[in-house]
């Protein structure tokens, strides 16, 4: 039963897309994404609704999961890796499994993950579980790092194979690594020089010839302040670090916290992060997006601006979600399909005539020959391609209050090949679209 079970959650999560946010069926924060053996494998913590009541309110987390795609747009959920009552040295139902990474040496796995000890201290320290492959099985190790006392681990490996534990806990902290992955090889130092405000969830990595240290960072003081993401710059991974500027603006919906990683994959950078997409009004319960990062010609980060339609390009014969939308029109609102449920995901509404939305890098391969969308309302919505005023290659008529799929035939001197943008636009009435595909 556990096997069926276990391949049920593989097959139902290979539907799952790069459209923010990427995993669709749980809660993901603190995403780490690494990659190995040509696939992208990410890390993150996973909030829960708290089952106990000390936590209702707050963060909430028994175990973590890992998930991989070799394309950045269908994700493979492998299972939980490490729950907190498997872990020797942690408090039993702590629910303190916060920000993970993982790396690989040797062909070695190592997973590094912050607990609640059981000791008679507050607070957090770091342990380590071990793998021969990065989706696991884990093994972990019977105590926790010593000298570590914090959160958020991460581990960056130099050229010359060296490896360095970063943490925080009122500030960051860094110290190398001993070869066997699992012990401190020199006291720890705080990074200094960095602005002040509350920090925590470093990320370091090394670019041509550069290291940085990213990290989130709340600027501002008072009600109302959430985390930006911020990063310094360095000649060696021990610093001195100087600060640079920020990644990320703070959320425009309030989301408090904001916690990332930062990896190249086939040439292109990708910022991973957090957002409070499923849980507007509880912060705490949180779900992972990607987008693209590029650098100016010093090294320096360009600011990302958060998307709803995230990376990779789509193919026209899956649901394509037109409420992770590109860009939007006047007319056009996005809204919960259910707002019990969340998880159902978003639907767009067209109200106005001419009300329009597209979603861009759509990949049609050979060509299409028909086009359906999960409709309900009354009223007529063109597809076109490449531009809201172009010809429609495809009209869809819409004639119901309840949620239904409606087929229709691409014209058939249009023959769609490659890569595309799609733009839905409303011609009368009043219509919502929760996906469309072409076949």
């Amino acid at each position: 039963m556990r096997h069926l079970l276990l391949s049920l959650s593989l097959l139902a999560a290979l539907a799952a897309t790069a459209q923010n946010p990427f995993i669709r069926d749980q809660f993901t924060a603190d995403p780490t994404a690494r990659v190995f053996n040509g696939r992208v494998y990410v890390y993150p913590s996973h909030d829960i609704p708290s089952p106990i009541e000390r936590l209702k309110d707050w963060f909430c987390m028994e175990d973590y999961h890992v998930f991989s795609s070799s394309n950045l747009v269908d994700w493979t959920d492998h299972g939980m890796i490490v729950t907190q009552n498997k872990v020797p040295w942690v408090t039993p139902d702590s629910y303190t499994m916060w920000a993970p990474d993982c790396v690989e040496k040797d062909g070695r796995y190592y997973f590094y993950f912050p607990a609640s000890p059981r000791t008679s201290e507050r607070g957090f320290t770091v342990g380590v579980a071990t793998a021969d492959s990065p989706e696991g099985p884990f093994h972990v190790q019977a105590k926790p790092i010593d000298g570590v006392r914090g959160i958020d681990p991460c581990v960056l490996t130099d050229t010359d194979g060296r490896s360095y534990l970063f943490w925080s806990g009122g500030a960051i902290f860094v110290a190398p690594l001993k070869d066997n992955m699992l012990e401190l090889d020199a006291e720890p130092i705080r990074i200094e020089n960095l602005p002040q405000g509350f920090v925590e969830g470093p990320f370091a990595f090394h670019r041509d010839g550069h290291y940085y240290l990213t990290y989130p960072w709340v600027r501002k003081t008072g009600e109302g302040a959430t985390e930006t993401l911020a990063y310094a710059m360095a000649d060696s991974p021990m610093g001195p670090y100087e600060f640079k500027g920020l990644i990320m603006e703070e959320s425009p919906t309030g989301c408090w916290t904001n916690h990332h990683s930062i990896v190249e994959f086939e040439g292109q950078w990708y910022l991973f992060y957090h957002h409070n997409d499923y849980s507007p009004k509880f912060d705490k319960n949180r779900s992972a997006r990607i987008d693209s990062l590029s650098f100016n010609a010093d090294g320096t980060i360009r600011q990302v601006i958060p998307t709803l339609r995230g990376v990779g390009i789509s193919d026209a014969k899956n649901e394509i979600q037109i409420d992770r939308y590109s860009q939007i029109g006047e007319g056009a609102a996005i809204d919960f399909i259910d707002s019990a449920n969340t998880f159902l995901g978003w639907k767009v509404a067209l109200a106005t005539k001419g009300a329009w939305i597209s979603y861009n890098t759509v990949d049609f391969g050979e060509g299409v020959a028909n086009v359906t969308a999960r409709v309900k309302g009354k009223g007529t919505i063109g597809i076109c391609i490449d531009a809201a005023s172009s010809k429609p290659i495809a009209t869809l008529k819409v004639d119901g209050n309840n949620w239904q799929e409606v087929k229709t035939d691409v014209k058939a001197d249009d023959i769609i090949t490659g890569i595309h943008n799609i733009y839905m636009s409303l011609k009368k009435g009043e219509v919502e679209v929760d996906w469309v595909r072409f076949e």
